[in-house]
């Protein structure tokens, strides 16, 4: 079992669920190792196992991985979700950061005493700013890049199913988006990927909020 793959992060969403979904419609197998306690993440930190003392980690290919684009990077490329060339590859990465700006104001909203304004900025940005893009691009494509589909896409519908989280009904103006997150759930791996008792993790709750202020010794809300 050494090859099989391993995270190290918390057991909640943050930035390693984009992980856990790319690694699902890759169809690879992974194990999580959730940190619970102060002492486990000093382990890590003491092992020498965090190039710059953060967390998603992930162990793959003999290697300890941090930074959550180059660990998406990597996976993309390995598994053949990261365009045919280059031009390609520049396309689906800006799509994908532009995603993950996005899905990073939903990410920090558990932990902001006050996220009704945070939620009024996020939903007025996902409007006017980020949807508009996808639903041009998707006006008579199946996917995002090349035709065919890359870790953009998965991406995509991460994020657009967390903004229907917080916001049922934002894809009412944006056909082709939902549309396109029809296409994508039918995707065998996907479809398994949302049913009840899958590695998918819910939305962050009051005891994964406090775990990670636990283990990083955070005292206040961030702001």
């Amino acid at each position: 079992m050494a090859g099989k793959v391993v995270l190290h992060y918390f057991n909640g969403r943050g930035k390693m669920e984009s992980i856990r979904w790319l690694l699902t419609v890759a169809e690879v197998e992974f194990d999580e190792v959730h940190l619970t306690a102060r002492d486990q993440y000093e382990k890590l930190l003491s092992d020498g196992a965090l190039m710059f003392q953060q967390v998603p980690m992930v162990e793959i290919d003999g290697m300890k991985l941090i930074q959550t684009k180059a660990i998406l990077n990597y996976i993309a490329e390995k598994y053949n979700l990261h365009g045919k060339d280059l031009k390609d590859r520049v396309m689906i990465n800006m799509y994908s950061e532009g995603l993950m700006d996005l899905m990073e104001m939903i990410m920090i909203l558990p932990f902001t005493p006050d996220p009704q304004p945070k939620l009024d900025n996020i939903q007025s940005k996902a409007k006017e700013r980020y949807l508009p893009v996808f639903e041009k691009v998707l006006s008579g494509n199946i996917y995002l890049v090349g035709g065919k589909l890359s870790c953009a896409d998965v991406q995509l519908l991460e994020c657009t199913l967390m903004l229907e989280e917080k916001f049922p009904g934002i894809l009412g103006d944006f056909r082709n988006v939902k549309s396109f997150q029809g296409r994508m759930i039918q995707i065998p791996a996907i479809n398994r990927f949302l049913q009840p008792g899958s590695k998918r993790r819910p939305q962050p709750d009051e005891n994964y909020v406090k775990t990670v202020m636990e283990v990083f010794q955070v005292k206040k809300p961030l702001p």
